[in-house]
């Protein structure tokens, strides 16, 4: 007989883990499936630097609080895998690794759902979806017209400037991914491009607290993804914490020599066209960061505490020069042989056999709730705020979804 479980959670990161902690206080009978080991993206698709964004003080899952003594340093990758680990054992989490979902479907007689695997099938009254929030990297199109002989890769593929071969690096967009891996290219003494994207430049630290703290005390953290008009989140913030967190700002990347360029706007062979819009991308940036601050300040006269340390940035402090627009890249003459597409990430959910998704393949949710009973979504980027794809803010989702399985609505 087939294999039945009430409730069955896809994914064992952080999403899924902290989903099967939340049923496991409700009572709640389920299990948890995962497509290699618990905790596998941060395992595999990550570079050997890559240091969390925010403070120790910051990780939480349900049950579970940092309570290490290096509170605000930065953990490393490995660290968030420890992290996961232990954290599996310590909620006693029924997790199968190695148990890859190949397809989802709603029962005929509309009695819940089947997961087809490998070597089977199960049965579940209600699924949760808890695959990541980065789950394919997004590569345009536009990489398959250019010559074979460049080296084309990504953050998740990306380990360190050694695996590179020789030349220059071409690193297409300027988030979080794409503006650590520049900078630490250019500190190993590669010659460094940078396509840039819209994103956010913030401090990252203002009178003695981490960016973070401001963020949460301000509310920014809290505010939701229907608040934004048609639902569409603001550029991404730029944070490091590489050696003990900096502030990343794209102009003083320039300054340090990096060669920053506009978007790319397509290929052919060796040529690479560029859109003259680098200086409109980092005014953008630098309005970001004099509004941070401004919002920052007032928040602050109002009572924020009185342990704050001096007010000692300025708006546009040390703002370099702008940067000198191009309208292409010739890939052999500025001995370019590799580009890295640090261009954001896809959604991989081709398995999903439900009217879940829209005609992107996007999940169609409301704080994780689809509109068909008993299919859910956990962990997605933005899903409610912008904690809801992090350690810091799965749990609540989790405690939202928990209580409206257990019903009615």
């Amino acid at each position: 007989m087939p294999e039945h479980h009430d409730i069955v959670i896809v994914g064992a990161g952080q999403a899924g883990l902290a989903m099967s902690a939340v049923l496991h206080r409700h009572g709640r009978e389920h299990v948890v499936l995962e497509r290699r080991r618990v905790g596998e993206r941060w395992r595999t698709e990550r570079w050997d630097s890559l240091r969390f964004q925010f403070p120790n003080w910051s990780l939480q899952l349900p049950g579970w609080q940092y309570t290490g003594s290096e509170r605000d340093g930065f953990a490393h990758s490995t660290e968030i895998v420890r992290v996961i680990e232990d954290y599996a054992a310590s909620a006693c989490a029924p997790a199968r690794e190695h148990s890859e979902v190949v397809s989802l479907r709603q029962d005929e007689a509309g009695a819940g759902f089947v997961l087809a695997l490998a070597d089977g099938s199960i049965r579940a009254r209600q699924v949760v979806l808890a695959t990541g929030p980065f789950q394919r990297p997004f590569i345009p199109p536009l990489s398959q017209d250019l010559s074979p002989w460049v080296v084309q890769t990504d953050p998740t593929r990306y380990r360190g400037p050694q695996q590179l071969p020789a030349g220059a690096v071409l690193v297409v967009g300027s988030g979080a991914s794409g503006c650590q891996i520049a900078d630490e290219l250019l500190h190993a003494g590669r010659t460094v491009f940078l396509s840039v994207s819209r994103h956010r430049r913030v401090p990252r630290q203002f009178r003695g607290r981490d960016v973070y703290w401001w963020l949460e005390k301000m509310g920014r953290l809290a505010q939701t993804i229907d608040s934004f008009p048609g639902r569409q989140w603001p550029p991404s913030i730029v944070v490091t914490g590489v050696n003990g967190g900096y502030d990343v700002n794209v102009r003083q990347l320039a300054a340090d020599g990096v060669r920053v360029v506009g978007r790319v706007a397509g290929a052919s062979g060796g040529q690479v066209a560029i859109e003259a819009n680098a200086n409109q991308v980092l005014d953008e940036a630098d309005t970001a960061y004099a509004g941070f601050l401004s919002a920052a300040r007032e928040f602050a006269a109002h009572g924020a505490g009185d342990d704050l340390a001096d007010d000692e940035l300025a708006d546009h402090a040390g703002r370099p020069a702008a940067v000198s627009e191009v309208g292409s890249l010739d890939l052999g003459s500025e001995r370019i042989c590799t580009i890295i597409w640090a261009t954001g990430y896809a959604y991989d959910f081709g398995w999903v056999k439900a009217p879940v998704l829209d005609d992107a393949g996007r999940p169609v949710q409301r704080r994780g709730v689809t509109r068909t009973p008993g299919l859910y979504f956990l962990g997605l980027h933005w899903m409610h705020t912008i904690k809801s794809g992090l350690l810091s803010g799965v749990g609540n989702d989790a405690e939202y979804l928990a209580d409206h399985i257990a019903g009615p609505h």
